[in-house]
């Protein structure tokens, strides 16, 4: 992956700007004349993630890069009561733009219409609220997330066999994206697969107790989707563990593992042997990209659907725009990728 810096997109951005829109998604124009910017307002969703974390870790050094006016951020600890009271204190504190990662993207919808008829722009990370204006979602494909954990899986199990699905929260877009397609896939292309389906609401702990009962009951189970290695993978690896079923990749005991984030955890258990893949969210360009709507919001710019300059597609939703920032699927082959953000975290 190529990603253009910093520099050279904020200079595109002022150039284009100055000389009017056009076509492209990378290309914004002015909208509201003499919009002066101002200060941005951050929720983060949670704590209890190493994905999330280190996404947290990311967003100082964004904002000094892209010389964002950011606040004191807070933190919903996946909790949506909490995120309205956040974002009514940071804007009551002075924000003018809001950047916020809804794990309930469906409860938000109310506190999106109070902040559109306060006229403050919102960017959301990661999830794509149901309902309620949006000026940015930057996230990924996460159905394709879906897709490729299918085809991963259903490869290596010949077409045939079970699989044991750790669900996300279903009341997420992201949970439900990466659970239709993967159940979509499977149907369509691996229909000798028999797909246990697991909703763990993002949680480590329900997660493996639901793999453990499952295992107890099914021992032949020969592959794991896990919707999220920052939450799932460690409780995997104890069940696996204790079943003795943590295996090399080449004993006929092994349990192929598919997962999502791509965190360092992940590759270095990739590279272990203990998993074999994970679809890499790009958790540097979600912090990045972030604050770098959020700042065009508040200097009052306007985007078009269409290819980004940071390999990326802009596309039009009912309530608003999403980029899509690319997430490449990461196997033993790959792993050590520099240009992977999880090969970066220090």
């Amino acid at each position: 992956m190529k990603f253009g810096p910093v520099v050279a997109s904020a200079a595109l951005l002022a150039l284009i700007t100055a000389c009017g829109s056009t076509e492209s998604g990378s290309s914004p124009s002015a909208a509201a004349s003499g919009a002066t910017g101002g200060k941005i307002g951050i929720d983060h969703p949670r704590a209890d993630s190493d994905f999330w974390n280190s996404y947290i870790k990311y967003i100082p050094q964004m904002a000094t890069e892209l010389k964002v006016d950011l606040m004191n951020a807070t933190n919903s600890q996946n909790d949506v009561a909490k995120l309205v009271a956040n974002t009514q204190a940071l804007v009551s504190q002075g924000a003018k733009v809001m950047v916020m990662a809804p794990q309930d993207t469906g409860a938000i919808a109310s506190t999106l219409q109070q902040l559109e008829n306060k006229k403050i722009p919102v960017v959301t990370v990661d999830t794509r609220p149901d309902k309620g204006k949006v000026y940015m979602v930057v996230r990924a494909d996460n159905r394709a997330y879906g897709t490729k954990a299918c085809e991963f899986l259903g490869e290596k199990l010949g077409g045939k066999g079970k699989v044991v699905e750790l669900m996300g929260a279903l009341s997420s877009v992201n949970g439900r994206d990466r659970a239709e397609a993967f159940r979509e896939c499977m149907k369509t292309k691996f229909p000798g697969i028999t797909v246990f389906e697991e909703p763990t609401e993002w949680d480590g702990g329900k997660a493996a107790s639901m793999l453990q009962t499952r295992l107890e009951q099914n021992p032949d189970v020969k592959g794991i989707y896990m919707h999220a290695g920052g939450v799932h993978l460690a409780p995997t690896l104890q069940v696996l563990k204790a079943k003795n079923m943590l295996v090399a990749p080449e004993d006929a005991k092994h349990v192929f593992v598919v997962s999502n984030d791509g965190i360092p955890q992940e590759f270095e258990a990739i590279r272990k042997g203990e998993i074999d893949a994970t679809v890499s969210q790009p958790a540097d360009l979600y912090a990045k990209y972030a604050l770098y709507y959020a700042k065009a919001a508040a200097e009052g710019k306007t985007f078009k659907p269409g290819p980004t300059d940071h390999d990326s597609t802009i596309i039009e939703l009912p309530n608003g725009l999403e980029d899509q920032l690319p997430a490449p699927l990461v196997t033993k082959e790959n792993v050590d990728d520099p240009n992977l953000w999880g090969n970066q975290v220090k």
